[in-house]
């Protein structure tokens, strides 16, 4: 095929450029699909770990309900170790606690509290972590322990929750005015149809001068 002078300069031309950079816009391209196609992989790997996380949250749950311990600690210790990185892990963790806790083994309550509250990704989940371990601080007297653990500052949903624990801790310690002064806040901080508040009020209306 005979090509006039314009379209040979125009080949000559677009070979010229492509000995030049045809290298370079090859591996552009290639980058390009290999990342598409990593991403492609990634998404495809997250949704087959949550599928089968969910899987296993669904025997921890059975096995809570039907307190069995020895089946918790199996499904907890695999979620925790093949899926972690899934939000039903977070899920997880106050589940096989609560199990525990039922179970009467509160050493063994506070390890996925303790894990919540380091891995969690949702504030919400490492909040009521931080509860649930501070309560079973709170049985165990390690009121300092408890406090610290509370001093961090909560989501705001968690916030009444947390005062009101403090009180609890505080009252424990034999603090009765920061104890008052901690189960007022929860107070002021929760709405007028809580179910909480009225559990608050008792307890401040128990402490000597506290009553209105």
């Amino acid at each position: 095929m005979a090509y006039d002078l314009e379209e040979q300069e125009q080949l000559e031309n677009l070979k010229a450029f492509w000995n030049k950079y045809g290298s370079f816009i090859m591996t552009v391209v290639l980058v390009v699909a290999l990342a598409f196609a990593g991403w492609r992989g990634w998404q495809w790997y997250q949704t087959s770990q949550s599928a089968q996380a969910s899987q296993v949250f669904d025997q921890l749950r059975q096995a809570a309900n039907a307190r069995d311990v020895a089946k918790v600690k199996e499904a907890a210790g695999r979620i925790f170790a093949d899926y972690g990185s899934t939000a039903w892990a977070q899920m997880a963790a106050l589940v096989a606690a609560d199990a525990y806790a039922e179970a009467g083994d509160a050493k063994a309550a506070k390890v996925p509290l303790q894990w919540a509250i380091d891995e969690a990704r949702d504030p919400a989940f490492r909040d009521q972590a931080r509860l649930g371990l501070a309560a079973i601080l709170l049985d165990e007297k390690a009121f300092d322990e408890g406090l610290k653990l509370l001093a961090a500052p909560a989501e705001k949903s968690y916030a009444a929750a947390f005062a009101d624990r403090r009180g609890d801790l505080l009252l424990a310690q034999g603090k009765p005015a920061e104890a008052r002064a901690a189960y007022q806040e929860a107070l002021n901080l929760l709405a007028a149809d809580s179910a909480l508040r009225r559990l608050v009020q008792v307890k401040l209306d128990a402490i000597p001068g506290g009553a209105a």
